[in-house]
């Protein structure tokens, strides 16, 4: 048995068994919305734009398919709050059965969705409504996620506990880009853009069912069962979210900004960039982000648990001036070198190795912004709302900074620069945490 230490004082014993259990259970239900919400932006810049976006202008098909992608980064925020609401009112569990369930109907109908060339303008306007559905399920269920493991865990292993759903986010990439890769490398490019694709989206629905029976098995938090039994629970949490804890939101969007952006570069806009401007194999980057998937999910444990020995804050601002900062070397090889090799080493060393000592430790950084009453609601409203700047427009941004600066790439070098810095100074000024 364990003692968690819980908001308010006092301990609750709780068997190592059942906070592993716990973990693994958050672990699994992030794996299957982070796949399918990553599969969406992996196919996006190799199928999406010319089956569902068919202008004849490459360049404005492109920024099309990425508009409806950001608009699954927009809802987020929107899920977020909602679940964030009712998750501090009625309890984390119940909500997150729900976000699972929102999040695989939505990816299998994308799975199952007429072209622009059967159904017309409608093929477009019915993605764009599935990717909203995506955006609100993913929304509410990363906070639910976390809270389940973060608010089981001993208070000196929290941040290691609160990474398992942070590992959920490598899983799923690895899943996703695994997945397109194998298909792409077994299926003629016609059979892809037929039905391969499909086939990706349409698997999701195993993923779905089996994180669904595990989420039935598993219990609500000591931390939330005290605050409900106590009659503590806040009314209206995200108003007391904004008016107690300004300073932390406005701190924890500036800090959240590196981990959108970095990710969002390499594992997403680095596909079309890449392919497209190198004309490198769609098999090929799409290994590369495999691999640096497959680092992540060992890197993050490792950052995490660095983070609980030496200090949250000085694990994920370091590691945020260093996501920042490797921008330019990373950019100097994708635009000078004609080896994959190198461009494989490049992505596997910035998204796999450096970005984990953002992505780890963050949960709990986020979690410990905010008093039990109001968590939920609280790291939902930090990690969502500054998705849309962070995350939603970063293959846009990259984009049309690629365009002004005539397919020479260092204005989104400078741009990914001055954001590092951005995110390491707002860590740095966090001091008020619970």
């Amino acid at each position: 048995m364990e003692a968690v230490e819980i908001a308010g004082g006092g301990a609750v014993s709780v068997d190592a068994r059942s906070v592993k259990s716990v973990a693994l259970a958050s672990l699994i239900g992030t794996t299957v919305e982070w796949y399918d919400f990553f599969l969406y932006g992996t196919i996006t810049g190799l199928v999406f734009d010319r089956l569902f976006f068919p202008t004849g202008n490459a360049f404005v098909s492109t920024m099309l398919a990425y508009t409806v992608y950001a608009v699954g980064f927009v809802t987020r925020p929107l899920g977020g709050v909602i679940f964030g609401h009712f998750g501090d009112r009625f309890g984390r569990k119940p909500l997150l059965v729900l976000t699972l369930s929102i999040m695989g109907v939505s990816t299998f109908l994308i799975g199952v969705l007429p072209t622009y060339a059967s159904i017309g303008v409608w093929a477009p306007a019915c993605l764009l409504l599935l990717r909203l559905l995506q955006g609100i399920g993913l929304g509410g269920e990363w906070g639910g996620a976390v809270l389940m493991a973060f608010e089981y865990a001993p208070r000196k292993q929290r941040g290691l506990y609160a990474s398992y759903p942070q590992i959920g986010l490598a899983i799923g990439l690895c899943l996703s880009s695994g997945v397109v890769a194998a298909l792409t490398t077994w299926l003629t490019p016609d059979a892809f853009l037929k039905w391969g694709w499909r086939a990706a989206f349409m698997a999701s629905i195993l993923l779905v069912a089996v994180g669904m029976f595990i989420r039935l098995r598993i219990v609500e938090t000591p931390a939330f069962a005290k605050i409900r039994d106590t009659h503590a629970v806040a009314k209206v949490p995200a108003r007391e979210v904004f008016t107690d804890y300004r300073g932390n939101v406005l701190l924890g969007w500036g800090a959240r900004y590196i981990d959108g952006v970095i990710f969002n570069i390499y594992a997403v806009f680095a596909l079309s960039y890449l392919i497209g401007i190198h004309h490198y194999a769609k098999s090929a980057i799409l290994v590369a982000v495999t691999l640096a998937a497959l680092v992540l999910m060992f890197m993050i444990p490792i950052a995490s648990r660095l983070s609980d020995r030496i200090g949250r804050r000085k694990v994920f601002g370091w590691g945020a001036l260093a996501c920042g900062l490797s921008a330019w070397p990373a950019f100097a090889v994708f635009h000078y070198s004609t080896s994959l090799a190198a461009v494989t080493a490049t992505i596997v060393i910035v998204l796999g190795v450096i970005y984990a000592f953002v992505y780890g430790p963050e949960a709990a950084l986020f979690c410990e912004l905010f008093d039990t009453r109001v968590r939920y609601s609280g790291i939902s409203i930090v990690y969502q709302l500054s998705g849309i700047v962070s995350s939603s427009i970063t293959p846009l941004v990259a984009t049309a900074l690629l365009h002004y600066g005539n397919l020479q790439p260092w204005w989104i070098a400078l741009y990914i620069v001055c954001v590092g810095l951005l995110s390491s100074v707002c860590t740095y000024f966090m001091r008020r945490t619970f």
